[in-house]
């Protein structure tokens, strides 16, 4: 095989290159995003890379597909953020600390990058379905999330809720979530009842919920100490969750 002078093999230069080139190809998708919305174009991303409109499809051979690519890195970003936030409580029994860092961690970096945040959680794009492999990605937050309550659950200092509080309809529907939770995450979610599954997602919904009031516009001339009046939100929800 042939090699270059510093020893690297062709294939991987080749390989370097493409991956370079994919880089640059999302990054000026993302700055067009951040500029048009979700209403992307490969010719216009093709155009200012300099390349022939024909080029770009060699790497991304629709527009879906680079969109796809786009959300699966925000997901794995955003999930990253919670990861990282949820980690730097090192108590790991201080169930509502660690609840507080991970949700004031989503809102940072929602707020760092609202075009990418707009894209997962906006209104959808026309013509667009995310396929399956988004799904990884996509739980990434979630399962940081439930993963405290489950913790809580495991070690007997979070109790679940009478099982009557939840309509069947809704647990039929909740069961395979938390095996899905469970694939995703590992074997301690398969122990996490439906009505305390319920619960976290609740806490989730509004999680994501005050946060997307925030950067859609709803707050406007409403709430000026955003910073407050997220923490405010996330304690009073960490309190109805019963999280020590």
């Amino acid at each position: 095989m042939c090699a270059t002078l510093t020893g690297m093999p062709a294939a991987s230069i080749r390989a370097k290159a493409r991956a370079e080139m994919i880089n640059e190809i999302k990054a000026i998708a993302r700055r067009h995003l951040a500029a048009e919305g979700a209403n992307l174009s490969l010719r216009a991303v093709a155009r200012e890379m300099g390349m022939v409109s024909s080029a770009i499809y060699r790497y991304f051979p629709s527009r879906d597909e680079l969109l796809t690519a786009l959300i699966v890195d925000a997901y794995h970003a955003v999930g990253e953020a919670a990861e990282t936030g949820d980690a730097q409580v090192t108590d790991r029994t201080d169930l509502r600390g660690r609840w507080l860092a991970t949700c004031h961690a989503v809102r940072h970096w929602a707020l760092a990058h609202p075009a990418e945040y707009a894209l997962l959680f906006g209104s959808p794009v026309p013509g667009y379905a995310a396929p399956p492999d988004t799904v990884v990605a996509a739980a990434r937050t979630p399962v940081t999330l439930i993963r405290i309550l489950v913790d809580g659950f495991t070690a007997g200092t979070l109790t679940a809720p009478d099982p009557d509080e939840l309509p069947g309809a809704v647990r039929a529907d909740l069961t395979p979530v938390r095996d899905t939770l469970a694939s995703l995450g590992d074997e301690s979610f398969a122990d996490l009842p439906e009505t305390l599954l319920a619960r976290g997602m609740t806490g989730w919904i509004h999680c994501f919920g005050t946060i997307s009031f925030e950067l859609f516009g709803q707050f406007n001339n409403v709430i000026e100490a955003r910073d407050q009046h997220f923490d405010h939100q996330m304690r009073q929800m960490a309190a109805l969750l019963a999280l020590p």
